[in-house]
């Protein structure tokens, strides 16, 4: 095992059983796995049909994966290196992916999860082991204490669930956090108009960029703020009727909609 990977391995089979559950049937459907360590649930996947794609950075683990676990297995293939680059590599290649699911290590499992929805790759779905904290803030409502730019980012393209927690004992070696699984079904339309997606990104990024800062500030010291300057804020704010003393878990998703609709007309003149 290698420390700054922050690996946790998922030994509980019931555990797992639980987790593939939440995506059945997958025969014949082509689901990709970011960090699938040495294999628990790819071993599972597979047996259940799957033509699984295994993203993996340790070499190590790759050894196993290629040469001992799944070398003669015609429905399992290995992506070597760091997710964040080759993901997208093998998104250039692959326009159809069915499913995405990993237990994700802590330090990174945010990043993936952003540019994956980011990049508006639109999988229909995906389900994830993560730390509970980050589990709750893609699911957190507006006025939560939670609610923030990446609750905004999850929930714009998928309706997003927290499923069940798992105890530390389920994991070698044990965390110090608690665990949850979460699940992301693409909604049939996007909440965000794919006219108004940059935008709106530029929104909820300037936004909660400073949390303590109110929403008149954030955006002053942000990108939106250099494309349409002091002037324009201010008109923005006023035209969406938002108080510019406010901060940015106060807003609903009625209002980063309008604020996104509105900056788009400005910057379309």
């Amino acid at each position: 095992m290698t420390k700054k990977f922050g690996q946790n391995f998922l030994l509980s089979e019931a555990v797992r059983e639980k987790i593939i559950s939440l995506f059945l049937p997958i025969e014949g459907l082509k689901v990709w796995e970011v960090g699938p360590g040495i294999g628990a649930l790819t071993a599972l996947m597979i047996k259940k049909g799957a033509v699984l794609t295994a993203f993996e950075i340790d070499h190590g683990f790759c050894r196993i994966l290629r040469e001992q676990a799944f070398g003669d297995e015609k429905n399992f293939t290995l992506v070597e290196g760091d997710a964040l680059k080759t993901l997208p590599q093998a998104f250039k290649k692959e326009v159809s992916v069915d499913r995405i699911c990993g237990n994700l290590p802590y330090n990174v499992g945010s990043v993936v999860i952003a540019k994956l929805l980011e990049n508006g790759y639109r999988i229909p779905q995906m389900v994830f082991t993560l730390q509970k904290e980050v589990v709750e803030r893609l699911c957190a409502a507006p006025g939560s204490k939670q609610w923030s730019s990446f609750s905004l980012l999850a929930q714009m393209d998928y309706e997003v669930t927290h499923e069940f927690d798992i105890n530390a004992g389920a994991f070698f070696p044990k965390p110090n956090v608690t665990s949850s699984v979460v699940y992301f079904k693409l909604r049939e339309q996007s909440l965000v108009k794919e006219a108004y997606r940059e935008d709106f990104l530029m929104i909820i990024r300037d936004l909660f960029a400073q949390r303590r800062k109110n929403v008149k500030n954030n955006l002053l010291s942000g990108k939106s703020g250099a494309l349409i300057g002091k002037d324009g804020v201010e008109r923005l704010l006023q035209e969406c009727d938002i108080s510019p003393t406010l901060r940015a878990e106060a807003l609903d998703w009625e209002q980063f909609l309008h604020l996104s609709e509105t900056l788009y007309s400005y910057r379309a003149k």
